[in-house]
């Protein structure tokens, strides 16, 4: 590209840029069409969302873990003797 091109882009943009008057995006006018009809509900800002489900203990995960590892070394060991090494 040539350097008259650039500024010519350069220009282009700033014309654009100020623009008095951005047409909205299509989302914003399908929104706004939407609650002409049916408004939204009014809702706090950020509201909480649906209250979660209590977690499980981290003791009963953590001797999930520990029980799964005990197998997998038990496995092996019987695994190693049985081909004698």
């Amino acid at each position: 590209m040539s350097e008259e091109d650039d500024w010519q882009r350069e220009f282009d943009l700033r014309w654009a840029d100020s623009a008095p008057h951005k047409e909205p995006s299509a989302r914003a006018r399908m929104l706004t069409a939407r609650w002409k009809e049916n408004p939204p509900d009014p809702a706090p800002f950020r509201a909480d969302p649906e209250p979660v489900r209590p977690r499980r203990s981290s003791w009963m995960s953590t001797a999930v873990v520990l029980g799964c590892v005990a197998a997998v070394i038990v496995l092996l060991g019987y695994a190693q003797i049985r081909n004698g090494y």
